[in-house]
């Protein structure tokens, strides 16, 4: 199966069946990025939801909604929409507000689609996990990451023929984790809830379920270093690099297969080195490889006014949605973003709570 599939887009108003959704939240993330991206999905806004009604009518008059609620259970009996958009913040006792409220759509008959993060605790995505098969109805979790170019490429190329299979990963990302007496506290671990989506779902989408996993943690920045061993064989680390520069490369994976690897750097620069012999060493009077055998760089151009240009394509926030809706069009499941690749994220973030910090452990 081929992740990195070109594919035309088509513009919301081209549509011909749009499917009825309702957005809960009007904040400043999703103004930017998600909903911009409505612009080239099947949907149909109905209602746009937030505590602040003022906030809430100038989203619907801007991204044509019908209608703007401060009640999100009013909005979902009076619309009943067939799908809900989720971009909310945190309870004040840390836990994530998006639960509850994919909860309510569910039991209203609503698809869901939500930021991350999914939960803030393994139990509360198996809570989910039984609304969604008690309503028929999917949630998905925005994964972006897993809908990268550069990292679909990068799935692609894992089990090629002229890669081979995976045999390590290395994923590097700017993230502090709190000191251990302040694991406990899901509000002063609320940043690293929020952003261990990222690298956890690069991890899972190449390389699959994690069988054992431990780190060393470093208390000046708060910056750690995990070993890993999925349950394929491969091996790898996590670099989550607290202390780098703000003008730094951001994040950087790269995987090895057997005799060619392939890095990704900002998520939009990816170069591929294929299988090459070493030169001969201490004879070798030139480091050009032959042309069968040189690297591959990719990288969008900037001069053209195209969509692959724009972050909101390149970030992966426009496939994902496409993802669910043309799921939801199709009547087939998704295959990205599901409760179950969450609930191998959340292991991931209360394996780091744990005492028994930097212990080696089967997750």
């Amino acid at each position: 199966m081929s992740h990195h599939v070109q594919r035309e887009i088509r513009y919301n108003f081209e549509f011909d069946h749009r499917i009825k959704a309702c957005f809960i939240g009007a904040g400043g993330h999703a103004y930017r990025n998600v909903y911009p991206a409505l612009r080239y999905a099947p949907v149909e806004l109905a209602g746009i939801c937030d505590l602040d009604l003022g906030r809430a009518e100038k989203f619907a008059k801007l991204f044509g909604a019908g209608k703007a609620y401060t009640d999100h259970r009013e909005m979902l009996g009076g619309e009943k929409p067939d799908l809900v958009f989720l971009v909310t913040a945190y309870h004040p006792d840390g836990r994530v507000q998006a639960t509850d409220l994919a909860l309510d759509a569910l039991a209203a008959g609503a698809h869901v689609w939500m930021e991350k993060p999914t939960a803030a605790s393994l139990a509360d995505i198996e809570r989910l996990q039984a609304a969604s098969a008690a309503a028929g109805r999917m949630v998905m979790t925005g994964l972006k990451k897993t809908f990268f170019p550069t990292i679909e490429k990068l799935k692609d190329l894992i089990g090629s023929p002229v890669f081979g299979r995976l045999t390590s990963i290395n994923v590097r990302y700017p993230q502090s984790l709190p000191s251990p007496e302040d694991r406990a506290d899901l509000v002063k671990m609320q940043s690293f809830l929020d952003h261990i989506y990222h690298p956890g779902a690069i991890l899972n989408f190449l390389g699959g379920e994690i069988e054992r996993a431990g780190y060393e943690w470093e208390a000046l920045t708060g910056a750690t270093v995990t070993s890993l061993r999925f349950r394929s064989g491969a091996i790898g680390t996590l670099h989550l690099a607290a202390g780098q520069s703000g003008g730094s490369i951001f994040e950087r994976v790269e995987i090895i297969g057997e005799g060619a690897n392939a890095i990704v750097e900002n998520g939009s620069r990816l170069t591929y080195f294929r299988k090459a012999d070493l030169p001969s060493y201490g004879r070798a009077a030139s480091f050009i490889q032959p042309d069968e055998n040189a690297a591959l760089f990719y990288e969008p151009e900037h001069s053209l006014g195209q969509l692959y240009n724009n972050n909101l394509f390149y970030l992966g926030y426009v496939p994902e949605i496409l993802h669910l809706t043309d799921a939801i069009l199709s009547g087939t499941p998704i295959s990205r973003g599901t409760l179950e690749i969450a609930s191998e994220i959340m292991k991931l973030f209360e394996f780091y709570r744990r005492a028994d910090a930097g212990v080696t452990t089967n997750l």
